[in-house]
């Protein structure tokens, strides 16, 4: 079988299992990552995330991370929610979740289905594969435009002409020679809506994203306490941000999600701030049991939840703010306090 009937076949294989998309790139197509790269971590815009600046090599040339490595497949899975993730901000007595952590943890989704689409193609052909979703250095984003899937928006995420911009990525690396498909090319034009939705006025430029202002950061990967100036601009966002996703135009392209698991949970659409604050250690891995949030651990979550009851101006929360002052996280009580202040001053 030639190269370009495997390939046809690879497609139509992982479009089958579930993808909305699948393309190939070479391993050595994204050159001028290292070079972003290098820049976003001399500028210290990778915060706490420290892992960043210690894999670069990696992260900027997928030839380091697997040498034997001849392509990359590349695949999209949709997520695209049923509802407006916007409207939940309207109502600052509950909790805004990010999209994609509604549902099931997409790592354990989305590498299932890869694993499937690379034991297929290794059946088919005298290769081997590695298989990668967001848990390894690699540069999905970037492998994603170079094989053609869409491009990096200006707020720094993959965005597609004919998928919009709520998209998971996988990687298949391969020994396989595959024939690569066209890099795609940047549509964004003149269009700044993803810039201005930003709370937190955390792109410096466009296609530029300093981590330590992004509320995606600071819910998720950010330790100890968050500056108070950026505490009052989360609103009552408590594990991820949404707003630059849901301002790109190009989502009116975006495909429904195509597994059930992916949808929201009901009880995390709009949680009560108030139950959520209630959370021992054991109830939040009860809660979070399968979700991505579980991760982050209850002190962090709780610390973000805390941050949203200080701006609900909701006096009736007042009472929750104060129980949770003597817990026993020094980190939790701070933001406790801080929480009990707001509702009590203003």
């Amino acid at each position: 079988m030639t190269s370009e009937a495997i390939k046809a076949r690879l497609v139509a294989q992982a479009l089958e299992e579930g993808f909305v998309a699948a393309r190939i790139c070479a391993p050595g197509s994204i050159g001028h990552v290292m070079e972003r790269l290098s820049a976003f971590v001399a500028a210290g815009y990778h915060g706490q995330m420290g892992w960043m600046e210690q894999r670069m090599t990696w992260r900027g040339d997928p030839q380091a991370l697997w040498p034997e490595a001849r392509s990359v497949v590349m695949l999209a899975e949709s997520y695209t929610p049923e509802h407006d993730p916007s409207a939940i901000l309207q109502h600052p007595d509950r909790g805004a979740v990010s999209v994609y952590a509604q549902g099931r943890d997409y790592h354990d989704v989305v590498k299932k289905r890869l694993k499937r689409v690379a034991r297929w193609l290794v059946a088919q052909a005298d290769c081997e594969v590695k298989v990668f979703v967001d848990t390894a250095p690699v540069s999905e984003k970037a492998l994603g435009q170079a094989a053609g899937l869409g491009w990096q928006g200006k707020h720094t995420n993959l965005v597609s002409r004919s998928l919009g911009n709520w998209v998971f990525l996988g990687a298949i690396f391969t020994t396989l020679k595959l024939p690569p498909d066209a890099a795609e090319v940047d549509h964004c034009g003149s269009c700044r809506a993803c810039l201005s939705a930003c709370p937190t006025d955390a792109f410096p430029a466009p296609y530029q994203l300093d981590a330590r202002r992004c509320i995606s950061y600071l819910t998720i990967e950010h330790d100890g306490p968050v500056d108070p100036e950026l505490r009052a601009l989360m609103g009552n966002r408590i594990y991820g941000c949404d707003d630059c996703l849901a301002a790109c135009p190009w989502n009116k392209f975006a495909v429904a999600a195509r597994d059930i698991r992916l949808a929201a949970r009901p009880d995390l659409m709009a949680p009560r701030l108030a139950a959520l604050a209630a959370l021992d250690d054991a109830a939040f891995r009860a809660l979070f049991s399968g979700s991505p949030i579980k991760r982050i651990g209850r002190n962090r979550f709780v610390r973000n939840v805390l941050y949203a009851i200080g701006n609900s101006q909701r006096p009736s929360l007042l009472s929750v703010a104060q129980e949770l002052t003597r817990d026993a996280n020094p980190v939790v009580a701070e933001a406790a306090r801080w929480a009990a202040t707001r509702l009590t001053f203003g």
